[in-house]
């Protein structure tokens, strides 16, 4: 096999959460074009039904599947239906997550609600998806093992004044990667990815950057060594390496994909 063969993905089916826009989109349209067919995850059917449309102009199988990326019982649906309807699960990217009110915040000014809110989105349900993963994966026979893929964050890395909460559930999520890449291995591999600043609707949000003129006065500050943001398409090319035969020998990392920052 050739180094750009073992990119490929054919064979393999993959659930994408929060894949209805954004970084989830392009990880569920990167998957497909490797080769993959994507179960695709999140709350609004009609995002969903869009980016199966663009699934199957590929040629590959989608399978839309609303789901609350928070629910135990709605996760454990979504990898019986992957499974029932399209033969198996072999790559699961746990990417919804996000800052559940679109408002960041310090630490010391977060009520307990708004504080489990943030875990549960960002952790417990990472937690949730890569266990049920790992037994769907195990019950339906994958073939040389699974790869599982959290979608961290730059935020994990060091303080993160005024974006305390979010940044101490994508830590968690860190080490949870790491722990569950022991328990899992040798048959599944378990790693995470972890982007920089992308400008996705989310993100405008969050920041407040509706314009290019606030993009590019938030850019000039951070001081992103390779002077741009970042793209759905970098974060997708991520995911893709680690769910592929490419990194075979790799489990347990993070990779960070922040323009050098």
């Amino acid at each position: 096999m050739g180094i750009l063969d073992q990119f490929r993905l054919d064979g393999e089916v993959a659930v994408v959460t929060g894949a209805g826009k954004g970084i989830g989109r392009a990880i569920a349209i990167g998957l497909a074009e490797a080769g993959a067919d994507v179960a695709i995850a999140s709350r609004t059917q009609a995002d969903l039904d869009n980016v199966a449309a663009e699934i199957e102009a590929l040629g590959r199988r989608a399978l839309p599947l609303a789901t609350d990326a928070t629910d135990m019982q709605a996760l454990t649906q979504l990898a019986e239906e992957t499974v029932a309807k399209l033969g198996k699960l072999s790559i699961w990217v746990n990417n919804a997550g996000g800052i559940p009110d679109g408002s960041p915040r310090y630490l010391t000014r977060t009520s307990e609600d708004q504080f489990a809110a943030q875990i549960d989105l960002n952790l417990k349900a990472v937690w949730m998806g890569a266990t049920i993963a790992a037994k769907a994966m195990s019950e339906s026979g994958t073939d040389g093992g699974g790869a599982i893929i959290n979608i961290s964050s730059r935020s994990a890395f060091g303080p993160q004044v005024k974006n305390g909460p979010y940044g101490a559930s994508k830590a968690a999520v860190n080490s949870l990667t790491s722990t569950l890449s022991v328990e899992l291995a040798p048959k599944i591999r378990v790693n995470a990815v972890a982007p920089g600043p992308v400008p996705t609707e989310n993100f405008n949000d969050c920041m407040g950057t509706e314009t290019d003129e606030q993009r590019q006065k938030l850019l000039d500050m951070i001081g992103i060594p390779l002077q741009r943001y970042g793209t759905p398409e970098d974060i997708a090319a991520a995911v893709v390496y680690m769910a592929s035969p490419a990194s075979s020998w790799v489990s347990g990392q993070c990779l960070y994909v922040t323009g050098g920052r």
